[in-house]
């Protein structure tokens, strides 16, 4: 009778602990699962560090496109057009206004001297 018992307990105690929570997954609700939309863009100029550079983009479900350009240090400004639809891939378009201007070395060493420590 106690080997009967003893299975018995041991039976519901298998059981009983076999009966984990049944944990699923729901998709989102549609508001959530929208397709992407947005469009911005923003830039930044200053005459007196000589920065110049800018992105803008937009994006509608799968098609994206957009470009940025910066201020090259040779003087060149530098703007790449890409877009990515789909499974296509990103694709750009690499292109540059102004000619490339290289100081002489004498010109650049001359440019700018840190100042000297002065100690009183």
């Amino acid at each position: 009778m106690n080997m009967k018992v003893v299975l018995l307990l041991a039976f519901v105690a298998f059981v009983a602990g076999d009966s984990r929570p049944a944990y699923s997954y729901d998709a989102p609700s549609s508001e959530e699962s929208a397709e992407a939309k947005y469009d911005f863009n923003w830039a930044v100029k200053d005459d007196y560090s000589g920065n110049d550079f800018g992105h803008q983009e937009s994006r509608d479900g799968d098609d994206t496109q957009g470009s940025y350009y910066v201020q090259l240090p040779d003087g060149r400004l530098q703007t790449v057009k890409y877009f990515v639809d789909g499974d296509s891939g990103y694709v750009a378009e690499v292109s540059y206004e102004g000619e490339a201007r290289y100081d002489s070395v004498e010109s650049q060493e001359n440019a700018y001297a840190p100042p000297r420590p002065a100690y009183g």
